[in-house]
């Protein structure tokens, strides 16, 4: 059995897009025998790698990224403005909320696309927004994106290759 475990493993440390680890699976044992000629650690480990392989072939796998909850607080003229730069970064707002001349937006918006917001948010609202962050949950890249990183990916395997 724990050839079979490490054999899962080890295939589970590439993954079939990106070669990115692939999380959230579980395997389970339902038949096997040993044989006393052909039955070796190894052999048991390259079967448990098979079996992973065309198990997530059938299960159509996509990548997954990092998305953060938002919090921006700036004065309430800026509102417009906090509420672009979120679409521009492909945030999807949760909530608005204005108090006491300062407007309160809440959204998620992917990691990746958070990177230089600080700089945008205070030249847009003339250094009076501030933001918060922390992690909210991993959810599946756009189809599009995801068809983007295999190519790349792909492309730079082929390089390693032939060098």
């Amino acid at each position: 059995m724990s050839a079979i475990e490490k054999g899962f493993l080890e295939q589970a440390g590439e993954g079939p897009l990106i070669d990115h680890p692939v999380c959230g699976c579980r395997f389970v044992v339902e038949d096997g025998a040993s044989h006393a000629v052909d039955s070796s650690e190894l052999a048991f480990k390259i079967a448990a790698k098979g079996a992973f392989r065309q198990a997530v072939e059938q299960a159509a796998p996509v990548l997954l990224e990092p998305v953060m909850e938002v919090e921006i607080a700036a004065p309430e003229e800026f509102q417009g403005t906090v509420v672009s730069l979120l679409n521009k970064r492909k945030g999807v707002i949760d909530s608005s909320e204005v108090q006491q001349g300062y407007v309160t937006v809440t959204a998620v918006v992917p990691l990746a696309q958070m990177f230089g917001f600080s700089t945008d948010l205070r030249s847009s609202t003339q250094g009076k927004g501030e933001f918060s962050m922390e992690y909210k949950e991993h959810m599946p890249v756009p189809v599009n994106v995801q068809q983007d990183l295999i190519k790349t990916h792909q492309e730079a395997k082929m390089k390693k290759q032939n060098a």
